[in-house]
């Protein structure tokens, strides 16, 4: 039985090009997601649809969808198919999201971009102790030897976003509120202003890399989808670095937006 699809949703292959065809099939896929023929979470044409229409082998196939998967537009369920995969939503990396006006108004700097992209936010596997700092966060807070670190998981519209990690001295952090699960309206930049440490400016660190095994378990991660690795230290008005903040988060839920002066 001779399997069709629908008119217009996909093209011929090119035999003139000197492209592989299993690339050629993936280009004409990808394009068909792009221009929305295929929306998220909708089944992609079956191997012996796309077998009959191209008139090529499944392991071609196959080839187009690993290739695809790969570049984290699809995933694949085992006796299902292959599907459009969903994007997570995106949150704009603001260069305002730390103003002390936000913080006035009791929200910090995610519920601020959240509520800037209509999506819902929560926080999850959360986790609160001090412990021995490492090398190079020792080194940013000024020597210290012990830090209260506080763990974190983001979640988007209950999708993971990001993994967070804020290490705090002792000396500012412990018996106040920072250490508790619940920091309060504001987070913990409103915290450490209660306690007399006036935020003056961030320094921010930022890369794009491949994750770790477990960094892709954590935040639920297709094959392929990078992340960006964002290191930010916190200084006081005295100059003093009062928080370093390491973050991962999945690049395909990010967009970096800056306002920068012309002058």
């Amino acid at each position: 039985m001779s399997l069709s699809l629908s008119p217009g949703l996909l093209g011929d292959l090119d035999p003139t090009s000197d492209r592989a065809v299993f690339r050629q099939i993936a280009d004409q896929l990808r394009e068909a997601i792009d221009r929305g023929r295929f929306r998220e979470g909708e089944k992609l044409p079956s191997e012996a649809e796309l077998v009959d229409h191209y008139g090529v082998s499944r392991m071609t196939v196959r080839n187009s969808f690993s290739l695809l998967t790969g570049e984290g537009l699809v995933h694949a369920e085992h006796g299902k198919g292959v599907f459009v995969r969903p994007r997570p939503p995106v949150r704009r990396l603001a260069s305002d999201r730390f103003a002390r006006r936000h913080r006035e108004q009791g929200k910090s700097a995610f519920l601020v971009e959240a509520d800037a992209t209509g999506s819902h936010p929560t926080v999850d596997s959360l986790e609160v102790k001090e412990e021995k700092a490492g090398p190079d966060i020792s080194a940013r807070l000024g020597s210290v030897r012990r830090v209260l670190a506080r763990r974190r998981r983001y979640l988007l519209d209950g999708r993971p976003v990001e993994f967070a990690v804020s290490y705090l001295p002792l000396d500012i952090a412990r018996g106040t509120r920072i250490a508790e699960p619940n920091p309060g309206p504001g987070g913990i930049y409103a915290r450490l202003e209660e306690l007399g440490h006036r935020l003056d400016h961030f320094d921010e660190e930022i890369r794009a890399r491949m994750p770790s095994p477990t960094e892709v378990k954590t935040l639920q991660l297709a094959p392929g989808v990078p992340v960006i690795s964002l290191l930010r230290t916190a200084y006081d008005t005295e100059e003093r670095a009062v928080e370093v903040c390491d973050t991962v988060m999945a690049a395909d839920a990010y967009v970096l937006s800056y306002r920068l002066p012309a002058t």
